[in-house]
């Protein structure tokens, strides 16, 4: 891809986000892509904990695997796209690219698109199968934060997929591709290998790029840098019933202006999308992805108004030797209760009750890993920062909730809440839902693993609807 010639685009190319993630408002997109011009649309669907949620569905289904709400959306919208020349790329394929291609197919025909749009997917970042191989070839894939080697959890492991860059996705748009379906690539490549593409920039284009990965970074959460979970005045924030979704002006030289489709709700200013930026940033000199390392302090915001806040200067280095591994596995049983007591002394009834069932549960002998209690409604988001509670508190809500080994044990957790009503403290209420639900924990592994282990193995095909 170094030796591409560069192509003579007019700028600007205007790349909207659609998602932010699995779950988000699903009429985003659509307004999106009718609200205004945008070239391309990009959809954000993955986290750590999706991977694993979606290898559970694949294990009962070979056809899941992926989000599927995103097939229905799009048969909603391949019309549009295709008579307005709108390119989309998204990670909506989870574990299951193929399935979830196949699938994108058959809404292209249902909306009457067949003969006029292209379906790409890419595979390959899926390492699950292969990790026995890998291991005894000497990748230890040791838990980034811990340095324990795999080895000692392979057992346990449900979902493994490399973190991959835009590489295959520029390949899928070289070839004619309309709607692209990748598994887990890298948030920001979703929104960088347009910019590649169409741009024509080199990957030893460190600056550029850098620059498409900032770009990609204020694009990847959705709302969240166009007024949505804004800290700053959130209170005035205008028509969040219809928040506008970010789109990316990108210019060749790098430079881009975050804005957003006229009419709609929220706000573009230096404050929301700063707010973007700095959310999980970690080193601000060392943001690392597949394709270049960005130094986020060299970001240069212009506020323009009306929505609209120029980037640029952004710097880059070269990209690293590795690639990140998100690994989800088992790790013991969970489950969580809850009761609401109410004043006089609503606080101290619901510590008094904690307190009798940690008792209890001492009593019949159960072991756990932990058991954690929290009053709703006063600490349970600052913990001890939150001082004492008033004695005028209206009303509190106890949750406690354990996790162990032995689920067992904690399905006779879930059994022992409801006695709390007659055998506890007074003014209690709140039971109604039933026993709390015992529930897998999937744990979180991150790992490294050279590149040359996974590049070769990743795939690109682009199908006819």
């Amino acid at each position: 891809m170094a030796d591409r010639d560069t192509r003579l685009r007019s700028a600007p190319l205007r790349i909207a986000s659609g998602q932010g993630f699995w779950g988000d408002d699903l009429e985003a997109p659509v307004r999106q892509v009718r609200g205004g011009p945008i070239d391309y649309l990009v959809m954000d669907y993955l986290a750590e904990v999706t991977m694993s949620i979606m290898q559970k569905q694949r294990a009962r289904d070979p056809n899941a695997g992926y989000a599927r709400d995103f097939v229905p959306l799009m048969e909603r919208i391949f019309p549009d796209i295709v008579e307005k020349g709108i390119r989309i790329v998204t990670n909506a394929g989870g574990v299951n690219p193929e399935g979830c291609a196949q699938a994108l197919l058959g809404a292209g025909r249902a909306a009457g698109v067949a003969g006029k749009a292209r379906v790409g997917r890419v595979e390959g970042d899926d390492i699950l199968e292969r990790l026995p191989k890998l291991i005894s070839e000497g990748h230890a894939l040791a838990n980034m934060e811990t340095g324990a080697p795999l080895s000692d959890i392979v057992d346990k492991v449900q979902s493994a997929n490399v973190y991959i860059g835009a590489a295959p996705i520029v390949e899928a748009l070289d070839k004619g591709a309309d709607v692209i379906v990748t598994g887990r690539s890298t948030d920001t490549a979703l929104t960088y290998g347009p910019m590649i593409h169409e741009f024509g920039w080199s990957l030893d284009d460190h600056d550029r790029i850098a620059a498409g990965v900032v770009a990609g970074h204020i694009n990847e959460c959705g709302a969240q840098s166009s007024g949505g979970n804004c800290l700053i005045d959130w209170w005035t924030m205008p028509d969040m019933t219809e928040v506008g979704f970010p789109i990316v002006e990108a210019h060749p030289d790098g430079s881009f202006v975050v804005t957003k489709h006229g009419g709609t709700g929220g706000r573009v200013n230096r404050a929301t999308v700063t707010e973007q930026i700095v959310y999980e940033m970690g080193d601000p000199t060392d943001y690392i992805t597949p394709d270049v390392v960005a130094d986020f302090t060299t970001i240069h915001l212009d506020e323009q108004g009306g929505d609209r806040v120029r980037v640029h200067g952004v710097k880059g280095g070269p990209r690293t030797d590795f690639l990140k591994v998100s690994i989800a596995y088992s790790d013991g049983w969970k489950a969580t209760g809850n009761l609401t007591y109410s004043w006089p002394d609503a606080a101290q009834k619901a510590r008094a009750a904690g307190v009798l069932l940690r008792e209890r549960l001492d009593r019949l002998g159960l072991e756990f890993d932990a058991v954690r209690t929290e009053l709703v409604g006063w600490d349970s988001t600052h913990g001890h920062l939150a001082g004492e509670p008033p004695a005028d508190l209206p009303e509190v809500q106890l949750r406690i909730g354990v996790r162990g080994k032995n689920r067992a044990h904690v399905e006779r957790f879930t059994r022992e809440i409801a006695p709390l009503v007659l055998t506890g403290p007074p003014s209690v209420t709140g039971f109604a839902g039933g026993r709390p639900r015992v529930q897998e924990i999937m744990a979180y592994w991150p790992a490294l693993i050279r590149r040359e282990a996974v590049e070769p193995f990743l795939s690109v095909s682009v199908t006819d609807v």
